[in-house]
């Protein structure tokens, strides 16, 4: 993990952003952090090459004028679109509904200003999340999101819990009966199961979490298919894919393995405790990751 201090201008992390795209680094590497007179003698200042990276001239216009925001996420949040734009999709601001473009948009528009997506329910996330919220603040606006139709059906948010600071992040399923009632992540038989997984393997759930854009982990795990294939892509296949760490956009050690409550689907004990043998395999991997 890279940080990098740069003064709170456009052309200072323009500069920045510039040496960290010719050094390959992903954003998931990279903490921003603003000062006076910074200096990164980490990164090499060699001008530009002339075959550079050309991105289109909407985003330079739209980062100018993002730079002058007060969020302090808005480094990342730049240098987030800026690498998807060069590796991913060139023309990623053209989708008015992708998260990462509506939080940069967002970063354009006065705190308390109307918008257009403001009050339109099943309209996404994006416009119920306060630009410059911390987990508190995340957790406050998800009890009152409207951006999908779960909320019509679900008794209440099923928000990520676990600590701030944590290095390893898991990701699961959508929330089943148990967590619905509760309120909480991980409860119910399957909980159990993971529960007592992650203390065989030496891992303190209290040091876990499950916001993945604010925490910025080291390690990310996905449990079962559906997080997988969220993340992966849906060529995915736990049976034949879990187990091995991959860089993504989310952290630069992501793994995938079974979801607790695959364990309580085995037919017979023997497979129950052959399930549950292969998600202690990968957990142990990822307390010695």
């Amino acid at each position: 993990m890279q940080t990098i201090e740069i003064e709170p201008t456009f052309e200072s992390w323009q500069e920045a952003a510039r040496a960290l795209l010719r050094e390959g680094v992903p954003p998931v590497q990279v903490r921003w952090r603003e000062g006076r007179e910074a200096h990164q003698p980490s990164l090499r200042a060699e001008p530009a090459p002339s075959d550079a990276v050309r991105v289109p001239r909407q985003f330079l216009e739209l980062a100018r004028q993002a730079s002058a925001a007060s969020d302090p996420a808005r480094w990342q949040i730049l240098y987030d679109t800026l690498w998807r734009l060069v590796h991913e999709n060139r023309d990623l601001l053209k989708d008015a509904r992708d998260p990462g473009v509506r939080r940069l948009q967002a970063l354009l528009t006065p705190k308390g200003a109307p918008t257009e997506t403001s009050a339109a329910p099943g309209e996404g996330a994006a416009p119920f999340v306060p630009v410059n919220a911390g987990l508190g603040e995340l957790k406050a606006a998800a009890a009152h999101c409207q951006g999908c139709d779960l909320y019509h059906h679900a008794t209440q948010t099923v928000f990520g819990r676990g600590s701030a600071e944590a290095r390893i992040v898991f990701i699961g399923e959508q929330p089943g009966d148990q967590e619905d009632l509760q309120g909480a992540p991980f409860v119910g038989p399957a909980g159990e199961v993971f529960e007592r997984a992650l203390a065989d393997a030496g891992l303190a759930r209290e040091k876990l979490y499950a916001e993945l854009a604010l925490i910025k982990p080291d390690v990310l795990v996905c449990l079962g298919a559906t997080a997988a294939k969220a993340i992966f892509g849906d060529k995915f296949r736990i049976t034949r894919d879990r187990g091995h760490f991959a860089p993504t956009r989310w952290a630069s050690k992501t793994i995938a393995t079974y979801h607790p409550s695959a364990v309580l689907r085995g037919e017979t004990e023997a497979q129950q405790a052959e399930l549950y043998a292969m998600l202690l395999e990968d957990l142990k991997k990822v307390a010695r990751a």
